[in-house]
């Protein structure tokens, strides 16, 4: 079939025609030329500036940061205000649910120890006051295993776990034997 070009005055040029299907040659709006040039020049100085240049941190970096600065004052961490936590019914469901997500591969679904510790005795390998476990779970036991949860969770996470691990303490669920010192205040 011939191609056949004639000009409609609406579609514009027709280029060719095949099938009864006709093909126009119309121009972009300018818009969208101008939206798709911005586009690219964008993902161009980003790409310098983040990941060339790196004189800003990528957005996961930036985050990671910013967790990490809010759980790393230890002054702001008070056994008082975690027994506190343990004591508040919601904080202790969100906690055991992280904990059965995060925790329990390593310490059991009901905190009896696998490969990590048993966390219902009284015994506790990085300290058993609230502050202590809460450090523990923040910054890890890297040198055993245990990752550093604090930038990867947030403070509010690890604070859940926390009051979550302290209501199962003391609770003696069958599992792994106890490890580390007795921790004086175990009744709490």
């Amino acid at each position: 079939m011939d191609e056949v070009k004639r000009v409609d005055p609406i579609a514009g040029e027709i280029v060719h025609e095949y099938d009864g299907i006709e093909e126009a040659d119309n121009a972009l709006p300018t818009w969208w030329v101008l939206s798709f040039i911005a586009t690219i020049v964008f993902a161009a100085g980003y790409w310098l500036v983040v990941e060339r240049l790196h004189a800003t941190p990528t957005p996961a970096e930036a985050h990671a940061l910013a967790e990490a600065a809010s759980v790393s004052h230890a002054g702001d961490i008070r056994d008082a205000d975690l027994q506190a936590a343990a004591n508040n019914p919601e904080l202790v469901s969100q906690g055991k649910l992280a904990f059965a997500t995060h925790c329990a591969a390593c310490h059991g679904a009901r905190a009896e120890g696998n490969i990590g510790p048993n966390l219902t005795d009284e015994q506790w390998l990085h300290g058993g006051a609230p502050a202590q476990v809460f450090i523990t779970i923040r910054d890890g036991v890297p040198a055993k295993g245990m990752p550093t949860w604090g930038a990867v969770l947030g403070g509010s996470v690890v604070r859940s776990i926390t009051a979550y691990v302290l209501t199962v303490r003391n609770t003696h669920v069958p599992g792994k034997p106890p490890q580390g010192d007795v921790y004086a205040g175990a009744g709490n």
